[in-house]
Protein backbone atom coordinates (compact mmCIF):
# COMPACT_ATOMS: atom_id res chain seq x y z
CA UNK A 1 0.00 0.00 0.00
CA UNK A 2 1.42 3.43 -0.89
CA UNK A 3 2.38 5.99 1.75
CA UNK A 4 1.24 9.59 1.32
CA UNK A 5 2.71 12.67 2.99
CA UNK A 6 0.51 15.67 3.54
CA UNK A 7 0.21 18.56 5.94
CA UNK A 8 -3.04 18.43 7.89
CA UNK A 9 -3.99 21.42 10.03
CA UNK A 10 -0.36 22.52 10.10
CA UNK A 11 1.06 19.12 11.05
CA UNK A 12 3.09 16.88 8.75
CA UNK A 13 1.31 13.53 8.49
CA UNK A 14 1.86 10.30 6.61
CA UNK A 15 -0.80 7.74 5.82
CA UNK A 16 -0.77 4.32 4.25
CA UNK A 17 -3.81 4.10 2.00
CA UNK A 18 -4.89 3.03 -1.46
CA UNK A 19 -4.40 5.89 -3.97
CA UNK A 20 -8.13 6.11 -4.68
CA UNK A 21 -9.20 6.23 -1.01
CA UNK A 22 -11.25 9.42 -0.53
CA UNK A 23 -9.57 12.08 1.55
CA UNK A 24 -12.71 12.09 3.71
CA UNK A 25 -12.00 8.56 4.95
CA UNK A 26 -8.30 9.30 5.42
CA UNK A 27 -9.23 12.25 7.64
CA UNK A 28 -11.98 10.51 9.58
CA UNK A 29 -10.78 6.91 9.82
CA UNK A 30 -7.01 7.08 9.62
CA UNK A 31 -6.32 10.48 11.22
CA UNK A 32 -9.37 10.52 13.53
CA UNK A 33 -10.43 14.04 12.52
CA UNK A 34 -14.18 13.56 12.64
CA UNK A 35 -15.31 17.16 12.15
CA UNK A 36 -15.52 16.59 8.41
CA UNK A 37 -18.78 14.78 7.73
CA UNK A 38 -19.96 12.23 5.21
CA UNK A 39 -23.13 13.41 3.54
CA UNK A 40 -23.80 12.05 0.08
CA UNK A 41 -20.49 10.59 -1.12
CA UNK A 42 -20.95 12.26 -4.52
CA UNK A 43 -19.90 15.90 -3.91
CA UNK A 44 -23.51 17.14 -4.06
CA UNK A 45 -24.13 18.26 -0.48
CA UNK A 46 -20.91 19.89 0.75
CA UNK A 47 -20.87 18.33 4.24
CA UNK A 48 -17.35 17.04 3.57
CA UNK A 49 -15.83 20.36 2.43
CA UNK A 50 -12.21 20.91 3.45
CA UNK A 51 -9.44 23.13 2.11
CA UNK A 52 -6.73 21.74 -0.14
CA UNK A 53 -4.00 24.37 -0.50
CA UNK A 54 -6.60 26.93 0.54
CA UNK A 55 -9.28 25.96 -1.98
CA UNK A 56 -12.56 24.37 -0.93
CA UNK A 57 -12.83 20.77 -2.13
CA UNK A 58 -15.21 17.92 -1.49
CA UNK A 59 -13.24 15.36 0.47
CA UNK A 60 -15.65 12.55 -0.43
CA UNK A 61 -14.49 12.59 -4.07
CA UNK A 62 -10.91 13.80 -3.64
CA UNK A 63 -8.54 10.81 -3.64
CA UNK A 64 -5.76 10.85 -1.08
CA UNK A 65 -3.26 10.68 -3.95
CA UNK A 66 -4.41 14.19 -4.96
CA UNK A 67 -3.43 15.47 -1.50
CA UNK A 68 0.14 14.14 -1.65
CA UNK A 69 2.53 16.91 -0.64
CA UNK A 70 -0.29 19.42 -0.19
CA UNK A 71 -1.84 21.33 2.70
CA UNK A 72 -5.20 20.11 4.02
CA UNK A 73 -7.24 22.17 6.46
CA UNK A 74 -10.27 20.71 8.19
CA UNK A 75 -12.76 22.40 10.50
CA UNK A 76 -10.48 21.39 13.39
CA UNK A 77 -7.72 23.51 11.84
CA UNK A 78 -9.75 26.57 10.84
CA UNK A 79 -8.50 28.28 14.02
CA UNK A 80 -6.62 27.19 17.11
CA UNK A 81 -9.23 28.36 19.58
CA UNK A 82 -12.49 28.92 17.71
CA UNK A 83 -11.83 32.61 17.10
CA UNK A 84 -12.11 32.61 13.31
CA UNK A 85 -14.68 35.32 12.44
CA UNK A 86 -16.99 32.71 10.91
CA UNK A 87 -16.87 30.56 14.05
CA UNK A 88 -17.53 33.58 16.25
CA UNK A 89 -20.46 34.67 14.07
CA UNK A 90 -21.87 31.12 13.94
CA UNK A 91 -21.84 31.05 17.73
CA UNK A 92 -23.21 34.59 18.19
CA UNK A 93 -26.14 33.93 15.86
CA UNK A 94 -26.76 30.35 17.01
CA UNK A 95 -26.68 29.13 13.41
CA UNK A 96 -26.54 25.38 13.91
CA UNK A 97 -29.71 23.40 14.31
CA UNK A 98 -28.72 19.76 13.94
CA UNK A 99 -25.22 20.96 13.02
CA UNK A 100 -24.38 18.17 10.59
CA UNK A 101 -23.67 20.41 7.59
CA UNK A 102 -22.11 23.25 9.52
CA UNK A 103 -18.43 22.27 9.19
CA UNK A 104 -18.84 22.12 5.42
CA UNK A 105 -20.74 25.42 5.40
CA UNK A 106 -17.98 27.11 7.41
CA UNK A 107 -15.14 25.67 5.36
CA UNK A 108 -16.78 26.62 2.08
CA UNK A 109 -17.42 30.18 3.27
CA UNK A 110 -13.90 30.57 4.69
CA UNK A 111 -12.30 29.64 1.37
CA UNK A 112 -14.17 32.08 -0.85
CA UNK A 113 -14.30 34.91 1.70
CA UNK A 114 -10.52 35.30 1.45
CA UNK A 115 -11.14 36.83 -1.98
CA UNK A 116 -14.58 38.27 -1.16
CA UNK A 117 -14.22 39.75 2.34
CA UNK A 118 -17.42 41.85 2.13
CA UNK A 119 -19.94 39.65 0.34
CA UNK A 120 -23.39 40.79 -0.64
CA UNK A 121 -26.38 38.59 0.18
CA UNK A 122 -26.35 37.55 -3.49
CA UNK A 123 -22.65 36.59 -3.25
CA UNK A 124 -23.42 34.49 -0.20
CA UNK A 125 -26.34 32.73 -1.83
CA UNK A 126 -24.30 32.05 -4.98
CA UNK A 127 -21.20 30.76 -3.21
CA UNK A 128 -23.02 28.71 -0.60
CA UNK A 129 -25.64 27.26 -2.96
CA UNK A 130 -23.79 23.94 -3.30
CA UNK A 131 -23.75 23.35 0.45
CA UNK A 132 -27.03 21.85 1.57
CA UNK A 133 -28.68 22.22 4.96
CA UNK A 134 -31.48 19.77 5.64
CA UNK A 135 -32.69 21.90 8.57
CA UNK A 136 -33.06 24.97 6.36
CA UNK A 137 -30.89 27.32 8.39
CA UNK A 138 -29.97 29.28 5.26
CA UNK A 139 -31.15 32.67 6.62
CA UNK A 140 -28.98 32.18 9.74
CA UNK A 141 -26.04 31.00 7.63
CA UNK A 142 -26.34 34.11 5.43
CA UNK A 143 -26.60 36.37 8.50
CA UNK A 144 -23.55 34.73 10.11
CA UNK A 145 -21.47 35.16 6.97
CA UNK A 146 -22.44 38.83 6.85
CA UNK A 147 -21.57 39.14 10.56
CA UNK A 148 -18.20 37.45 9.99
CA UNK A 149 -17.46 40.01 7.28
CA UNK A 150 -18.12 42.75 9.85
CA UNK A 151 -15.84 41.06 12.36
CA UNK A 152 -13.13 40.83 9.72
Amino acid sequence: MPTYSLTVNGEARTVDAPAEMPLLWVLRDLLELTGTKYGCGRAFCGACTVHLDGAAVRACVTPVAAAEGRVVTTIEGLSDDGDHPLQVAWDELNVAQCGYCQAGQLMNAAAWMRDTPNPSPEDIDRHQSGNLCRCGTYPRIRAAIQRAAELG
